[in-house]
């Protein structure tokens, strides 16, 4: 089967620039503006309401702001008929109460009346506790990767293989923060889903330089890195592609509940693919990964009796 020859590790300061000034915007709107923490987080009030036809959006987020729900967010969920409205948190005023009056404000003057889903309630305390615990998820599991990858490897794969993952997370965040997209423990689901895409890819990409490094060892370190990186592509692109269809499929045919999850890894196995093969091994030739840090050493032993 015939391989690409594609110069990646050639171009290798084109795509860290890229990658930098990517991270950097990422990083200035996520310290500038944040995320928009959804209610699993911040604490409020979710109200689910359907309707016989498709509801006018646009009337309904007036009718709350008249009503004194200015704060309301407003959206369709899975069906133009049915509407998600989500409400911040509101001191002593129970969910009842407080879905009761809104049903009532947006079925008042009105032919064609709302009926109650279901309404959700997350307190504050709760919502800290799942934003701490969603950080340790990812400090841990960056860890564990980080003495995985040098356990199996080596610590200068290691930290190409964190510095890549982290890239991804950074910068599909940052796409969550440009776009002011809700974040909730669905999507947070979907970043930790990335961050084991994203190892993985790394991890085929560093398995085959290792095997390289062992068997071509008249290569110089870039051609060789570069030789496993083309070697990889139609399987890291197959790979991709196959994932993508599926994501694609849950967007538009999941309902509104999972288009934070599939949007998320929609842009980290993009990110992912492009990250094994433009982050991930030009940082391990920058770390400088050589074939003496992977060729198992062979010891001599001198034997005194032989025949």
């Amino acid at each position: 089967m015939k391989t690409t020859n594609i110069n990646f590790i050639g171009n290798r300061n084109i795509a860290l620039i890229f990658s930098g000034i990517l991270s950097l915007l990422s990083i200035i709107s996520l310290s500038v503006q944040g995320l928009q923490m959804g209610i699993d987080f911040t604490g409020g009030t979710l109200i689910e309401v359907g309707y016989q036809k498709p509801a006018d959006l646009t009337a309904l987020r007036a009718t709350l702001d008249s009503s004194g729900f200015a704060d309301a967010t407003v959206q369709n969920f899975g069906t133009a008929k049915d509407v998600l409205i989500r409400l911040k948190l509101q001191e002593g005023v129970s969910s009842a109460d407080l879905s009761n009056k809104v049903l009532e404000a947006i079925n008042k003057d009105t032919a064609e009346p709302a009926s109650l889903r279901r309404v959700e309630f997350v307190g504050p305390q709760v919502g800290d506790d799942l934003a701490q615990d969603g950080f340790l998820a990812l400090l841990y599991s960056t860890i564990g990767i980080l003495i995985y990858v040098a356990w199996r490897f080596e610590w200068k794969f290691s930290l190409g293989a964190i510095i890549a993952t982290l890239h991804d997370v950074i910068v599909t965040l940052g796409v969550f923060s440009v776009l002011r997209m809700e974040f909730d423990l669905t999507v947070l689901a979907a970043v930790l889903a990335l961050i084991g895409y994203s190892l993985n890819d790394t991890i085929v990409v560093y398995d085959r330089i290792r095997e390289n490094f062992i068997q071509l060892r008249n290569k110089s370190t870039e051609e060789m890195i570069n030789i496993s990186v083309n070697v990889t592509l139609s399987r890291t692109i197959m790979t991709s592609l196959t994932v993508i269809l599926v994501l694609v499929s849950l967007f538009f045919l999941g309902g509104e509940v999972i288009h934070g999850f599939s949007v998320v890894l929609l842009f980290g196995v993009f990110f992912g693919t492009y990250s094994s093969i433009f982050i991930a091994s030009p940082m391990a030739l920058i770390l400088g990964v050589s074939p003496q840090d992977l060729i198992p050493v062979v010891r001599e032993e001198h034997l005194d009796n032989l025949p």
